[in-house]
């Protein structure tokens, strides 16, 4: 049961930045309007309310975007690319101009999030996150706009995953590098981090390459009540019974949280165990009330390798609440395609030191590892600058 309003109010004030409380307190306003109980959804009034961009083929601020449609599957994705830095006076740039064929140029396949409901790939607040990466990872995005819930189901946005993936690795102009391929990592918030994961299995299974996985407080769970989930239920915008309803909106009917969808590693999921797995970077908000569900995803990922585990240094870091110290536990595995895990509690004090401390362990010579960043609070820190460590060292 989610805890008295005003106190939840009064304490997400006091730790959450005014301007990130004031964004997610409009999103939870329009996220109650539209969700109805017998669990449609009114998807008419969310196109109405949410704020959309077209794509750019002229230059802003260094990159162009275009939107495209896979005629396969009518599926649509917007690419986001660095303009060329010689183009004249920004003019219109060649929208699918091939890639160097020296440099390797990381193509990030992003999957939004919103539970599988809201938002889309013209959100104004993803496009602007995937110009970010553009910007400072100097990659290509591919955003994709796959089908969301409640009208379509599981496992539509899987399905619109992989389609879109199997795109990308089929456009010649995305290749790069002297290896003359398509280098592709996947990443996505919340639901999207849900999405990506799944679609990595299938990509796995079916001996398609993904560099790296890259998942935002992915948005996990399963039957059993979390002790994150009755701690944190209702005390930061979320409770439990909003993140209830998004999974029966997703699910089949009739399907619990256990559903392999859901509960990645739980009794119904599946063993990766021997399965070529890429790398991942797994990032837990520490206000995400399914934070122990992601935690459980890592452990999931550690139990897929082989049982002897050796212990990195412990590092410390202030915390800015109280003073005290807080461990950030590395452990590196010895299965090939898990490696490495980070878990801290992070502060704004700590941040530039924290991404310091990840940039060093994402470019740890092991070619394939698994990395957990902890952070104290859900929206503190540069997500884009922890990925494009690990989109540019492979």
């Amino acid at each position: 049961m989610a805890g008295d309003n005003e106190v939840n109010a009064a304490e997400s004030k006091r730790l959450v930045p005014l301007n990130t409380w004031i964004l997610i307190s409009n999103f939870k306003l329009a996220y109650n309007m539209l969700r109805r109980p017998d669990g449609t959804f009114n998807r008419d009034l969310a196109e109405f309310l949410e704020r959309k961009v077209p794509a750019n083929s002229f230059p802003v601020d260094g990159v162009y975007s275009f939107d495209v449609v896979d005629r396969a599957t009518s599926l649509l994705n917007r690419v986001y690319r660095p303009a060329p830095d010689n183009e004249d006076e920004w003019g219109k740039v060649e929208l699918e101009k091939p890639l160097s064929t020296t440099e390797i140029v990381p193509v990030i396949v992003f999957f939004h999030g919103g539970s599988f409901t809201h938002s889309s790939a013209n959100s104004a607040i993803y496009d602007t996150f995937c110009r970010r990466l553009v910007s400072i990872c100097k990659a290509v995005v591919v955003s994709v706009n796959y089908r969301r819930s409640p009208e379509h189901r599981y496992p539509c946005a899987y399905d619109d995953g992989w389609s879109a993936l199997k795109w990308v690795k089929s456009r010649p102009w995305l290749r790069s590098g002297k290896d003359s391929k398509v280098h592709v990592y996947l990443a996505g918030d919340s639901s999207g981090g849900n999405i990506a994961h799944h679609v990595a299995v299938r990509a796995a299974e079916n001996g398609v390459e993904v560099l790296g996985n890259i998942l935002l407080h992915p948005m996990f769970g399963g039957q059993k009540r979390s002790e994150s989930e009755k701690r944190l239920d209702g005390k930061f915008f979320v409770t439990i019974q909003d993140r209830d309803w998004y999974w029966r909106a997703y699910l089949p009917q009739g399907e619990d949280r256990d559903h392999p969808a859901c509960n990645i590693f739980g009794p119904r999921g599946k063993n990766l165990e021997g399965v070529k797995f890429p790398k991942s970077l797994v990032v837990v908000a520490g206000l995400d009330l399914v934070q122990d569900w992601q935690l459980a995803y890592v452990k999931g990922l550690q139990k897929s390798g082989h049982e002897e585990q050796r212990k990195k240094p412990i590092f410390l870091y202030p915390s800015r609440d109280n003073n005290k110290y807080v461990i950030v536990e590395a452990a590196e595995r010895k299965h090939p395609k898990i490696g490495r895990i980070l878990v801290v509690d992070q502060s704004t004090s700590t941040q530039f030191h924290l991404l310091q401390q990840a940039n060093d362990i994402v470019t740890n010579p092991v070619h394939s590892q698994s990395v957990v960043l902890y952070f104290s609070q859900k929206k503190t820190s540069d997500w884009t600058s922890v990925i494009c460590s690990c989109c540019h060292h492979q």
